[in-house]
């Protein structure tokens, strides 16, 4: 496997993770030469995502009002490829945590195997400002417990 620059030592990095949601890949996610389209883990890092935030209590409808996150990058590394069908699951962890923002991992497995990797940097921010927020205490707490 290359390097993937996210990913100091690859066994480490792997056994970190323990929350994940399955996935059925779906006929319309793939392309015309019958595997998943490039965008589709995309949708995947999505639902697993909102997923991971909402176990850990980190999304509630009072921070959805006032407060929220974003997406600043979002990037993925492919290993094999995926097809109709196929029956994945893919994991979500924190990477670290820093004053307004924390980089999530992602890792999609089928039957054993890693198919992509994938981290992105979320924003914490003031919906109302629309600027970056500082995490409390008690958030970058939850973040960092998972």
């Amino acid at each position: 496997m290359s390097r993937i620059p996210y990913i100091e030592d690859f066994s480490a990095w792997e056994k970190d993770f323990s929350f994940y949601i399955p996935i059925s890949v779906r006929f319309s996610e793939t392309d015309m030469y019958g595997h998943v389209n490039n965008v589709s883990p995309f949708i995947y890092f999505e639902e697993a995502r909102i997923a991971y935030l909402n176990s850990i209590s980190f999304l509630s409808k009072d921070m959805r009002q006032k407060d929220g996150i974003i997406v600043a990058d979002l990037q993925c590394n492919y290993l094999k490829e995926l097809y109709f069908g196929d029956d994945i699951r893919v994991y979500v962890k924190t990477a670290s945590v820093g004053n307004t923002s924390f980089d999530i991992h992602y890792k999609v497995m089928r039957e054993g195997d890693v198919i992509l990797t994938a981290r992105g940097r979320l924003v914490y921010i003031d919906t109302e400002k629309k600027a970056p927020k500082k995490l409390s205490d008690a958030l970058k707490k939850k973040l960092l417990e998972t």
